[in-house]
């Protein structure tokens, strides 16, 4: 649960730092690190070791020290059990590995790997450097810094930020084990020089050459900004702080370089201060107080803002732009609004337009928004394609190209350039893999408990027969308004190929069909996204889509409260569960203000401790608190012991009740019926369901191979 999501909501994309939760006040006399990178200039830095000693810390074992849990005893217990249990799997995962491994070798795919574009270069991460290249001159890389100079274990990249006049380079470091980053600070030249290290950065923008603007994240919560100067004297100031502990503060750089915009959100309400990069000491102005209910992020062009909000009717995402020096609300003036029902997935300034990347009705399009006559284009892209994600766009505003990339559950990545000045839409002609011809995809809709149409994508291997008898999983997340994740994946192509049925069901409360349909499946409405998912799965078993004894379920994270519920409401629709750091435990987490995300997500699920309507509504769906004596699907569940989203010790108790209960039934089941088998898998160290290649492969071959066993299927070839 709780995951991070980019930019101005989770999945709106904006070219800007995640937009996360929020972060606690934090000092900002930084720690710095030190002697590192022997071909690289280095100054000397003095606190360096205790970023060192904490990596080291967190690789070492298991970093639970810091809560005195009950559980510990019973926390070694399952470790051992699910040892024991997981070998009747392991010649299995690694068949399952070896396949997924050839299948990414086969579509040229690995790891995503950082890229940005900037002034003449390419800057990009690979094999643990950071590389810069100069467009059109593809033999003189020049390495920037290498990862494993730096002493820590694990690490990559995870954002680059280059100065306007290119003196500086600022790259975050992050290891899997801590969703903390390391802001490095790297002055550029002939021979690079590492300046400075910040720990426990989330979100950095320059505003100027040497002056860095950044937040601090500590207990997955944002409050303070920072502006610190580099050169002959280091100078640091915090020039804002949010009070509010439901608010998250990130920051985000206007395409033009003009300002920097200080973006402190809610989950319902947003607050924007701007800064001036032209005059970069001078106090952020307000753009407009925080209003209830009112979202909104900026943008700048020609000394006017772009508001992107859904501020007005209809209650969906509108486009408008004011004035910088009127730039109140009252001010706003209506450019272009989204229709009811449409996603807004990503945006992007170009020129004189805005690009817009939207879903509607379940499939993908692209507008065009001129902001000199307000005139709106609109592309469908192609049926098959169910995600996309922008390419990184050259730095220069007045660009008329949008380059991007469209996927789906089975298909790769496909490269597509639009043109502004054109009006066209080209695909680039060397593609890794063509567009898969023997898997057939459709667009269903699920009637749900109430009559509201649930969109599902499915997709099966072509001229199938049998469709019944062959086995489905299903996908499901459902919350703070994210997306089900559609993109490509190389073990959805084996699974097809092996002649399984793939179903994402598109329940309330994930942000599919726009705002309202978030706003039905959260708070007082989050029942809905489990009527949805039963809903999704009879209609697939009534349209001859395998059967309940050949129906498997994943989910991830916040998806675990709707498949955990399922499982006791109507557990016989489903046969096997695989679940990745599952919230299990919603009603004692949401109990516990103490945790870091409790009051943040009292805009998701209510507030139980204060409201007896919410804890009796929670409390009637919350997985853990309506086990039952009856008869369970089998469930594997992989947990992170460093996991500060979703507590281990929910999931444990979970897990513990759920097997007394399927026990203490065993005496008086059906003679020769199968016994469920529930397996917990506890990662030591890592958090929230970040892993490595390595890692990651192994975690998708044991649940795979967890799932082919409980349903009876070999893993040697295809189903024919």
């Amino acid at each position: 649960m709780r995951q991070k999501a980019k930019f101005f909501l989770q999945s709106l994309k904006f070219r800007i730092a995640d937009f996360g939760k929020y972060t606690q006040k934090q000092p900002h006399d930084h720690h710095h690190l030190i002697d590192c990178c022997p071909w690289i200039k280095v100054r000397k830095c003095h606190n360096f070791k205790c970023l060192q000693n904490e990596s080291k810390k967190l690789i070492s074992g298991r970093n639970i020290t810091s809560q005195t849990f009950s559980y510990a005893d019973l926390l070694n217990t399952e470790q051992e059990n699910t040892k024991s249990l997981l070998i009747n799997y392991m010649d299995s995962m690694e068949r399952f590995k070896k396949k997924i491994e050839a299948f990414y070798e086969k579509y040229l795919l690995t790891l995503d790997s950082l890229e940005m574009r900037f002034g003449d270069f390419v800057y990009y991460e690979e094999d643990g450097c950071i590389c810069r290249l100069k467009l059109g001159d593809g033999n003189n890389c020049e390495v920037l810094l290498r990862l494993e100079e730096l002493s820590l274990y694990n690490a990559f990249v995870e954002r680059i930020r280059i100065s306007p006049g290119e003196e500086y380079m600022a790259a975050s470091i992050k290891t899997s084990d801590s969703e903390e980053s390391t802001c490095v600070i790297v002055k550029l030249g002939k021979n690079p020089e590492v300046k400075d290290f910040i720990p426990n950065v989330f979100s950095f923008e320059w505003a100027q050459d040497g002056i860095l603007l950044y937040t601090c994240q500590k207990n997955l919560r944002c409050c303070d900004v920072f502006r610190t100067s580099f050169g002959n004297k280091k100078h640091t100031e915090c020039i804002y702080t949010e009070q509010d502990p439901r608010f998250f503060v990130d920051l985000h750089c206007t395409r033009d370089k003009r300002f920097l915009t200080i973006n402190s959100n809610s989950k319902t309400t947003s607050e924007v201060w701007l800064v001036d990069c032209h005059e970069p000491w001078s106090p952020p102005v307000l753009v407009q107080k925080r209003n209830p209910g009112v979202v909104y992020h900026i943008e700048h062009r020609n000394s006017e803002l772009y508001v992107l909000t859904n501020y007005g009717e209809p209650a969906e995402y509108k486009l408008m732009k004011t004035s910088v020096n009127s730039c109140s609300m009252k001010n706003w003036q209506l450019i272009y609004a989204l229709k009811r029902k449409t996603k807004l997935i990503d945006m992007v300034m170009l020129k004189d337009h805005c690009v817009m990347f939207l879903k509607y009705c379940n499939q993908l399009y692209l507008s065009t928004v001129s902001l000199n006559d307000h005139s709106v284009q609109c592309f469908k892209l192609p049926a098959w394609a169910c995600a996309c994600q922008l390419d990184p766009q050259p730095q220069d505003s007045g660009s008329d190209v949008c380059s991007f990339q469209l996927s789906s559950p089975v298909h790769p990545p496909r490269h597509f350039i639009y043109m502004l000045g054109k009006s066209s839409l080209y695909e680039q002609a060397e593609q890794e893999e063509p567009v898969m011809t023997d898997c057939h995809m459709a667009r269903l809709e699920a009637k749900s408990k109430d009559g509201t149409l649930v969109p599902v994508t499915i997709f099966y291997k072509r001229n199938s027969e049998d469709l019944q008898k062959r086995p489905l999983l299903i996908h499901v997340y459902g919350a703070y308004g994210i997306d089900l994740n559609m993109n490509f994946k190389a073990e959805n192509r084996m699974l097809i190929e092996d002649g399984w049925i793939l179903a994402y069901c598109h329940v309330r409360g994930g942000g599919e069909l726009g705002l309202r349909w978030h706003n039905d499946g959260c708070l007082n409405n989050k029942l809905n996204g489990v009527a949805d998912l039963e809903a999704c799965i009879k209609f697939l078993h009534k349209l001859g889509f395998s059967e309940p004894a050949s129906t498997s379920l994943t989910a991830y994270s916040a998806g675990g409260i709707l498949a955990g519920a399922l499982c006791n409401t109507n557990p016989r629709l489903i046969r096997a569960v695989a679940l990745q750091a599952p919230f299990l435990d919603i009603l004692n987490t949401m109990l516990d203000v103490q945790l870091p995300l409790t009051i943040e997500e009292l805009e998701e699920w209510g507030d139980p401790s204060s409201d007896d309507k919410y804890m009796d509504y929670i409390k009637s769906y919350c997985p853990y608190q309506n086990i039952r004596p009856q008869t369970y699907p089998s469930i594997i569940i992989t947990a992170y012991e460093n996991d500060q989203r979703v507590p281990l010790q929910g999931i444990l108790k979970y897990t513990q009740r759920l097997r007394r209960v399927i026990m203490d039934q065993r005496h008086s089941r059906d003679h020769g019926k199968k016994i469920p088998k529930i397996i917990l898998d506890v990662k030591t160290g890592g958090s929230h369901a970040t892993a490595f290649w390595e890692d990651s492969t192994t975690e998708v071959a044991k649940h795979l191979a967890f799932l082919y066993k409980e349903l009876g299927l070999g893993d040697a070839g295809p189903l024919n």
